[in-house]
């Protein structure tokens, strides 16, 4: 399935990097909210995705995400999440990049991992001056309840830590995925096309400081000419394989 000069390259690194993408989630039946048919009641998902939204209408927009944490509670992490959790077991530097907020990754047994927009799974205060405003905290409760939810600490409004559309990605976060990039002599991108920024150019810079860039996509992607191999696959045949190549299972 994969070139011998891959296989070799990975068993050799010493640092590795995983960037994933919505392709990867989807493959244990995570919905995308995206583009046509990303429909929530009689709204256009994507609309309730904004601070615009939330400043409007908090009732909403937490109806909203209570929908989809009923979704992705009895989802289960599939094949390629567990391959990249075991990898991480056996590579000596390794960081996990995800554009992926449904939680499947640390279920699966990641440790060292890069949100780039935030976890479904844990909520911040919206009160700048609460020491909850900067540290999200973890809530599991399915729905959660009352609506909208407030601080403990404050009284104010609790909102999902996610990157919401039209909000800036944390530097902290972005410079965590680009310093473990920089440094990596082997990146994998897995099931995204990576086509927004920072994450259209993390494989680049990689490729650029000298690292073997690998791509699986079930599709060809803008990146992938770019890359020392493009496999046209999915993420949960293509890792476990990988893994299974490179590190005997």
């Amino acid at each position: 399935m994969f070139s011998p000069n891959t296989i070799t390259a990975l068993r050799s690194a010493r640092s590795v990097v995983v960037l994933t993408g919505a392709g990867v989630s989807a493959e244990s039946g995570v919905p995308t909210f995206r583009g046509a048919g990303g429909l929530w009641r009689t709204y256009q998902a994507t609309s309730l995705a904004t601070p615009e939204a939330f400043a409007r209408d908090p009732k909403l927009v937490w109806e909203f995400y209570n929908y989809r944490r009923e979704v992705l509670a009895p989802l289960e992490p599939n094949p390629g999440h567990y391959a990249i959790a075991a990898m991480e077991a056996r590579v000596p530097e390794f960081t996990l990049v995800t554009q992926n907020i449904d939680n499947l990754h640390r279920i699966a047994g990641a440790k060292n991992l890069v949100e780039l927009h935030g976890n479904i799974w844990r909520v911040r205060c919206t009160n700048s001056v609460c020491e909850h405003s900067a540290n999200a905290q973890e809530n599991r409760d399915v729905p959660v309840s009352p609506l909208p939810p407030r601080c403990d600490a404050c009284d104010g409004l609790l909102r999902p830590h996610i990157v919401w559309f039209g909000e800036m990605l944390d530097p902290d976060v972005i410079r965590s995925a680009l310093k473990a990039t920089q440094a990596c002599d082997f990146f994998i991108v897995a099931g995204t096309s990576a086509a927004v920024q920072p994450a259209a150019g993390m494989p680049l810079l990689a490729r650029q400081e000298g690292a073997y860039v690998l791509e699986i996509n079930p599709e060809r992607t803008d990146l992938s000419e770019a890359m020392n191999e493009s496999l046209q696959e999915t993420s949960g045949v293509a890792l476990p394989h990988l893994f299974e190549a490179a590190f005997g299972g």
